[in-house]
């Protein structure tokens, strides 16, 4: 029998999964091996009807450069009782399977670990190599290479950024976007500073304050009062929907919103519209002010998610695709796969990714320490300033109180 590979995608979707998934199967089937593509991220093996099916070279060269992901993804976690009850040892042992490859975040990544010690317990050790994947950039990886997928889903969601600020500017109206980012504002930032957004809002802002949904509120109300002075009646915010990861209990009842969680414990964003709340708060703040501002919400998560990968995203998948393989040969396991600046294939453990502490792999935030930051704050962002108190009295009798810096404690 042929030794044999098996490939899942595990949590949401990026741009380049199929890259991934197609220059793996590319690599291993040229070397004789077979490739084994599971559905149902690792759903499939902890039942004995495992969703399976083999990648030839021609369906993998189908795939390569689609958006989305041909195997279905999952966000299944097994749990011990499944690993004791459910875990079906007869594909690995039945296939022959050699190695394990998943595609996914942190969670998937950390599956995938549990999963290998569990088979070398039962004294068939296999190895496993992730790749790491995410539209929000927030995997500390070397050097601050962008996680794959992310720059394609800052291209699409500038390409709405752009269209919805032509909208502001042709239609008289204010637009609050919302754009995904679990736990950092790469997303949101990066779609801003590339439309020229007069208002961003991210996580990392909040340093030196507590984020409150007052103080959101008001820096996009501060871009409004600011642009009215500059003689501007239109505009667009972005929000980053990290915000709701750094707001208290209380302040997410005040913003009155009530999330689920999925099975890794985190808050299903994606269920609720942030863009419409956050619209809506702004909505009432601006009509109490007696401002006559309309402004319309906008939402930038699953629109971008399935996009087709941009040429960099093309590259640097099929890389990482084509270093699996490296590793493998090299008899690294347990690790995740990373290509560097200069094109080597580099063996990443999580461990060294991981707090010692808590063994979660802490997020990567936008540096606000950086000159880029710093440029867009001086030079892009529309905001209230002592220098425009006076103006400002004109639509607001406080308006120290939009004080971009005094609402951040800068």
């Amino acid at each position: 029998m042929k030794d044999a590979i098996a490939i899942l995608t595990g949590g949401g979707p990026a741009p380049g999964m199929n890259t991934v998934v197609g220059s793996v199967a590319k690599t291993f089937l040229q070397k004789g091996y077979r490739v084994i593509g599971l559905h149902a991220g690792y759903s499939g093996l902890f039942r004995k009807d495992t969703r399976m099916e083999d990648i030839d070279y021609k369906l993998a060269d189908d795939i390569f450069n689609r958006g989305g992901s041909y195997l279905q993804m999952s966000r299944f976690k097994p749990s011990d009782k499944d690993f004791e009850e459910n875990f079906n040892l007869d594909f690995f042992t039945g296939n022959n399977v050699k190695l394990l490859v998943t595609v996914g975040g942190d969670d998937t990544a950390s599956t995938a670990n549990r999963i290998a010690k569990f088979l070398e317990a039962k004294k068939y050790p296999i190895a496993n190599i992730h790749v790491p994947k995410t539209i929000d950039n927030d995997l500390p990886l070397p050097g601050g290479s962008p996680t794959f997928g992310y720059e394609s889903a800052l291209d699409k969601g500038a390409t709405i950024g752009r269209t919805v600020y032509v909208d502001a500017r042709t239609s008289g109206n204010w637009f609050v976007l919302a754009a995904m980012g679990r736990s950092a504002g790469h997303l949101a930032f990066g779609i801003g500073t590339a439309c020229h957004y007069p208002m961003i809002v991210i996580p990392e802002m909040f340093n030196k304050t507590e984020i409150t949904v007052e103080k959101i509120v008001n820096l996009v109300v501060s871009s409004i009062i600011k642009r009215k002075i500059m003689g501007m009646d239109y505009g667009a915010a972005i929000i980053s929907e990290g915000v709701f990861h750094e707001l208290s209990d209380e302040e997410i009842r005040k913003s009155g919103v009530h999330f689920t969680f999925d099975d890794h414990g985190h808050p299903e964003l994606g269920k609720v519209s942030k863009s419409h709340i956050f619209n809506e708060l702004i909505e009432r703040k601006v009509c109490d002010l007696g401002l006559k501002v309309k402004s319309r919400p906008v939402e930038v998560g699953y629109e971008v998610r399935c996009q087709t990968p941009v040429a960099s995203d093309l590259v640097y998948c099929s890389q990482l695709g084509m270093g699996v393989y490296k590793l493998f040969s090299e008899g690294q396991t347990g690790c995740m796969v990373f290509v560097d600046e200069t094109g080597r294939v580099v063996n990443l453990c999580l461990k060294d990714l991981q707090d010692p502490a808590t063994g979660k792999i802490p997020p990567r935030l936008v540096d606000i320490d950086s000159d880029t930051f710093k440029a867009v704050i001086d030079n892009i962002l529309c905001y209230i300033t002592p220098e425009d108190y006076e103006a400002a009295k004109a639509y607001v009798p406080d308006p120290e109180k939009y004080d971009f810096r005094k609402i951040l404690n800068w």
